[in-house]
């Protein structure tokens, strides 16, 4: 399978430090990307690296297979991105701004745009410079993808949204999702609303890939255990290494585990309980992934 966009021992350095060391990627055409991390982890950095934004201190990155130092017109016009901050002409209302950069994609979707407006409830007639933080966002994320990008790269879309409105979003994005099929990566701090749209997931921790996985590989992976007794008080620790957190008393456990299907019967046969096993959501996933528990 192609990749839309791939890293190769790339790190990026600034007077502060590396914001990305060595690292290696590959994001396949036609994922949908949960780009997740601390603040300050390096997401936004990698996001324009792959539109050529930044370019790499050290080793190559490629987007949409033409290295980010050459991309062009050809590939920047099948590029959607909302940026963290994004900046517009002020002064233009927003069916004015709309045309604008309209005019610079011949495939714009002028019935998308209006069903966008419509479902986003964005006036069309308002002036840029007076919508809220939350407004703007929409008019962002209309820009983006009117145009049918093949790759869609969402930094933090949704942070001034309100619940109703994120709802919104989320709804009009599934549907875009489906109908376009492109390769989307989605950077946010909502992780709930993350895993509703995502098929995989990419972590980083201080500038390096800290996980590179299907979401359904995570969901295999990490999972609560209601441990209860059959056969007297449970230890005050249980030994085995994939047991990551342990709460509760002699007689009922919580446990978070890293666990692969075999070790559950083991376990239970080992220490004579009953184990009521309950999946994790992407939430509660992302500490175990930084290796912090309670």
């Amino acid at each position: 399978m192609n990749a839309a966009f791939e890293f190769t021992g790339v790190s990026k350095s600034f007077a502060s430090g590396n914001a990305l060391d060595q690292l290696n990627l590959s994001v396949p055409e036609g994922s949908v990307v949960g780009l997740i991390g601390r603040n300050g982890c390096g997401k936004t950095t990698l996001l324009r690296h792959v539109v050529g934004l930044y370019l790499p201190t050290e080793g190559q990155a490629k987007t949409l297979g033409v290295p980010v130092e050459d991309l062009g017109p050809d590939q920047l016009s099948k590029i959607g991105i909302v940026h963290q901050e994004s900046r517009f002409l002020v002064w233009m209302r927003v069916e004015q701004h709309l045309r604008y950069v309209a005019s610079f994609h011949d495939n714009w979707d002028r019935e998308r745009e209006k069903r966008l407006l419509r479902e986003l409830e964005l006036d069309p007639k308002a002036r840029v410079g007076t919508l809220s933080p939350g407004n703007q966002q929409k008019l962002a994320i209309i820009l983006a993808v009117c145009h049918h990008p093949k790759l869609l790269l969402l930094d933090e879309p949704m942070a001034a949204m309100d619940p109703i409105a994120r709802e919104q979003l989320f709804e009009s994005l599934l549907d875009l999702l489906q109908s376009d099929g492109n390769t989307t990566v989605i950077s946010s701090h909502a992780l709930r609303d993350v895993e509703r749209i995502v098929d995989r997931v990419i972590c980083l921790e201080g500038g390096h890939l800290l996980e590179d996985s299907t979401l359904d590989a995570l969901h295999e992976r990490f999972a609560e255990w209601v441990v209860t007794s059959t056969n007297g008080a449970l230890p005050e620790r249980f030994a085995e290494a994939y047991v990551l957190e342990q709460n509760g008393d002699a007689y009922q456990q919580q446990l978070l585990v890293s666990h692969g299907t075999p070790e559950l019967q083991v376990f239970k046969d080992r220490h004579q309980v009953e184990v009521n096993e309950r999946p994790m959501n992407l939430e509660r996933i992302f500490p175990l992934l930084l290796g912090k528990t309670s």
